[in-house]
């Protein structure tokens, strides 16, 4: 099995996709944020690019969230924090959002035969999910306004050693970065926290007052819900057909 981890959105091209399981990661915070609204009960979330989209396919009984520059959009229902994101608000709920690094991760990875969302909350069962595929897989960090950032490399480097571990008889390459980002992984692991929270979005979301996402995005493992791309929305896997 051959695994390319790709530093931020802006360098996914299609060509690195076709027949690949792609996994997106957004640590801090749409990954977070979409896997914590699957598993309080929100029927799908559709990733739109621009604020202009979101508005405009939007139905009386959708709820609108998302965030520029890490400020709730105005107007919108929700923002983009994990917290917010609660059974009583989303259950049964077709949620739009738009994000600014995010979604737009999403949207630019759609080629891939399959396409999983990952965090450090469901990093193993995303894994778990994605080989059922039988694919190469391609890790996409989004980053932070076309730059990678420290917990997306970290949470890479994450599910990389789940697959060491958990699938050592499927024979693995990688390219330099993916085993730059499993060194990484290795090297921090035992200070997670505090390498997390030093880091530029670590450090921004601190700033800002934010810190509680800080806390519930960097919970590893705390949950078994993947979101899966399906018919252009996001679901939880596996599929109901």
């Amino acid at each position: 099995m051959r695994v390319q981890v790709i530093s931020n959105a802006s360098n996914v091209h299609q060509a690195q996709l076709i027949g690949k399981t792609a996994i997106v990661i957004d640590v801090m915070r749409t990954a977070s944020t979409i896997i914590a609204a699957i598993e309080a009960g929100a029927r799908c979330v559709l990733p739109v690019e621009t604020i202009m989209e979101a508005k405009a396919i939007a139905k009386s009984s959708d709820l609108l969230g998302g965030e520029r520059f890490c400020k709730r959009i105005s107007g919108f229902d929700l923002g983009n924090s994990p917290n917010e994101y609660r059974n009583s608000i989303v259950c049964d709920k077709r949620i739009i959002l738009t994000t600014t690094d995010g979604t737009r991760a999403i949207i630019r990875s759609m080629r891939a035969a399959e396409l999983f969302i990952a965090s450090l909350t469901n990093a193993d069962a995303c894994i778990d999910a994605a080989m059922q595929t039988e694919r190469d897989l391609v890790l996409i960090c989004a980053g932070s306004q076309d730059q990678f950032t420290l917990e997306d490399g970290f949470c890479a480097g994450a599910l990389i050693a789940k697959l060491q571990k958990d699938y050592s008889n499927s024979p693995l390459s990688m390219n330099d970065f993916g085993y730059a980002m499993l060194s990484l992984y290795e090297h921090t692991k035992h200070q997670q926290t505090t390498t997390l929270r030093n880091g530029f979005s670590g450090k921004h979301l601190q700033a800002i007052g934010l810190e509680a996402d800080i806390n519930d995005c960097i919970q590893i493992n705390r949950t078994t819900v993947v979101p899966y791309l399906h018919n252009g929305a996001i679901v939880s896997y596996p599929v109901n057909t």
